[in-house]
């Protein structure tokens, strides 16, 4: 049993403006309708560059905000882990809660809590307050990043919701790409705060868009009640599972582990005796297209995300690359997928999404592949043609796949979903990063990377590739024999 592409009525433009429709000329509904995707469009997109861009960003300001806060290391990384941490426990409950109150109003108040949390963090005078700030932003994020694609699948209808996913997702890309670069020339020449501050005109203008221009309200089950008991469980399971993997191969790392799976199975258990589940892990159960959709997910980032932070060291490290000039190389992937995402979106409207996805991971073991043969000879020009394949890769998976994911759903289950995809991103990320971690801890140590540890931190890179392959290659299996999504999903429209 599996839930394919059913639509609200009318047309899933969202109850208030269905009514408001229906009393109109078909041709004042049609114009209505598309003004209301393009607004819709633009407030999502924007919000899903924020993000990224803000990550990023951050990242080449750290050694700047280290010198000013006076924080050490470990504060340095809570700069990046507070964020993460409150994305992932915000996702899903705020999903839920989109679902029964509205998509529009937690979007809206997402969008809210993210400005004011950036515009605060710009006036910090400790590396408390920071972290605390970037709590705050992370909330925020989980709230407009689990509803923007909600409303986006509500408004589009499946013929073009291909194309609209495909910009979405190309925006992210556009965000960690631009990132480095803006976030580097806005640290020199204005401070590291200017970052912070740059979020209160994206974020007024997102707020403006939003309530002038996004008409009507989208809930998907305003008949329910928020799950407490589950909010706070799956909370716990993802607190322990994320900052764990921060700790590895720390003991405590590996207890957190260990805490957070035991916990996630009895999540699991609850949310199928609960009466109204925050997370209906029944759609696991029934809807095979959107389980091994998800699981396709959690692998491919599991294999992708830390293809930078290696690539990033190889390069400064073994080729001896300046920053700039290193940061400039590794562009060539998130380009190609900011570039190549709306294409492919636009293709999943014509093309079996599982089609364009195993092509996608398929391209993705291959790049692997190759890095995993990386060496100090490696020529600087190959590495930069097997990051444009594994862009060309990625873009060929992401937008296909999460078409496949929201279009495996009835309606009532966007805000669920769009959590889902988010989770599965965010779980992923954090696990190819727990796997670098660890290696390098194995092999190379809790040391300075220096000359004479070259080929340990060779050997540590292409055992982390080689992993990730085999990771990638079971990723395959469930994006290839996920079943058909297009067809089931044009015949219902």
């Amino acid at each position: 049993m599996s839930f394919q592409g059913e639509r609200q009525i009318p047309l899933s433009y969202g109850n208030q403006i269905g009514r408001e429709m229906d009393n109109k000329p078909p041709q004042d509904q049609r114009d209505q309708s598309r003004a209301l995707e393009r607004s819709a469009l633009i407030v999502a997109t924007l919000t899903s560059f924020m993000g990224p861009f803000m990550m990023s960003s951050v990242n080449v300001a750290l050694p700047k905000i280290q010198t000013e806060l006076q924080m050490d290391a470990v504060q340095l990384s809570w700069i990046a882990t507070a964020y993460l941490l409150a994305v992932a426990v915000g996702l899903v409950p705020a999903g839920k809660i989109a679902d029964i109150h509205g998509r529009k109003k937690i979007f809206a108040l997402g969008l809210a809590v993210y400005t004011v949390g950036s515009f605060s963090a710009a006036f910090v005078d400790s590396a408390a307050m920071l972290v605390g700030f970037r709590v705050v932003q992370g909330l925020g994020a989980s709230m407009f990043v689990t509803t923007g694609m909600a409303i986006l699948t509500s408004i589009f209808p499946p013929n073009r919701r291909g194309r609209a996913i495909g910009l979405y997702a190309s925006a992210v890309y556009v965000g960690l790409s631009t990132g480095p670069f803006l976030g580097g020339l806005m640290t020199h020449y204005l401070g590291w705060r200017s970052i912070f501050m740059l979020m209160l005109p994206f974020g007024l203008f997102s707020l403006l868009i939003t309530f002038h221009y996004l008409k009507g309200e989208w809930r998907g089950e305003p008949d329910q009640k928020l799950d407490i008991g589950g909010c706070l469980l799956y909370g716990c399971s993802i607190l322990a599972l994320v900052y764990g993997a921060t700790r590895l191969p720390e003991q405590l790392g590996v207890v957190l582990l260990l805490a957070g799976a035991v916990l996630l199975v009895v999540f699991f258990r609850y949310q199928l005796r609960a009466r109204f589940p925050v997370f209906d892990v029944i759609l696991f159960t029934v809807n095979k297209p959107f389980t091994f959709s998800s699981m396709a997910a959690l692998l491919n980032y599991s294999t992708t995300f830390s293809v930078t932070f290696l690539m990033s060291l190889y390069l400064q490290y073994i080729k001896g690359l300046e920053p700039q000039t290193a940061g400039t190389v590794l562009m060539v992937q998130p380009v190609m997928m900011a570039i190549l995402s709306p294409i492919t979106g636009k293709l999943a409207d014509r093309i079996e999404p599982r089609l364009l996805a195993t092509t996608g991971m398929t391209c993705t073991v291959i790049g692997v592949l190759l890095f995993s043969q990386i060496d100090q000879g490696t020529s600087i020009y190959l590495i930069i043609a097997n990051l444009f394949f594994m862009g060309t890769g990625f873009a060929l998976f992401s937008s296909p796949n999460m078409i496949a994911i929201m279009g495996t759903v009835q309606p009532r289950y966007y805000g669920l979903a769009s959590g889902t995809v988010s989770t599965m991103r965010l779980l992923g990320q954090m696990a190819s990063m727990a796997i670098a971690t660890v290696v390098l801890a194995l092999i190379v140590g809790r040391e300075v990377i220096t000359p004479d540890k070259y080929d340990l931190f060779l050997r540590s890179t292409r055992i982390v590739f080689t992993i990730s392959a085999v990771l990638c290659t079971t990723g395959i299996y469930f994006s290839w024999f996920r079943g058909s999504v297009l067809r089931s999903d044009n015949s219902s429209s």
